[in-house]
């Protein structure tokens, strides 16, 4: 069964807004799918961009460019990229800049740094209580990152991989 993975619409869309309002920031997503291969006996990983059919289990990289366009520096610039519904968020993509990264649990609404934590009602003994539980991951719905600061015509990527459902 092949799953065809939309572009991250409503990144597109921030971006595209951003640049009709002169925004300092251009954004640029890019989607690939991430293979094992083995080579001389090592397995490597391996990325198929803009990939056009996907299947369940599939590990997808989502992957957004961010550069400052103008000629100052901005500070405290945050980014958002949700994970496409029909994903779920596995870990950060290796190799990207650093900055400050939160999640979220209900689309974007609020955002905190991992773990996340979560309150949940149990029935122990006959009795409701109330739980903190540990957010696993594979809930996070959307990502955050905030940029400590980013130079006139400086580009930072930042990015996650997805298993696909």
């Amino acid at each position: 069964m092949n799953i065809r993975i939309p572009i991250i619409l409503s990144t597109l869309l921030i971006g595209t807004a951003l640049a009709q309002n002169a925004s300092p920031l251009s954004l640029d997503l890019s989607t690939a799918l991430v293979r094992s291969v083995k080579v001389d006996g090592k397995v490597t990983e391996q990325l198929s961009p803009s990939p056009r059919n996907v299947l369940p289990g599939d590990l997808i990289s989502q992957v957004v460019t961010v550069r400052n366009t103008s000629r100052n520096v901005l500070a405290s610039v945050p980014v958002t990229l949700p994970v496409p519904k029909a994903t779920v968020y596995v870990a950060p993509e290796k190799g990207m800049n650093v900055a400050l990264t939160e999640y979220s649990i209900d689309g974007g609404k609020s955002f905190a740094v991992a773990p996340l934590k979560k309150k949940i009602t149990v029935t122990e003994n006959g009795k409701s209580v109330v739980r903190e539980v540990e957010v696993k991951p594979s809930e996070y719905t959307t990502v955050r990152w905030t940029i400590r600061e980013i130079s006139a015509n400086q580009s930072l990527k930042f990015g996650y991989r997805a298993q696909v459902r």
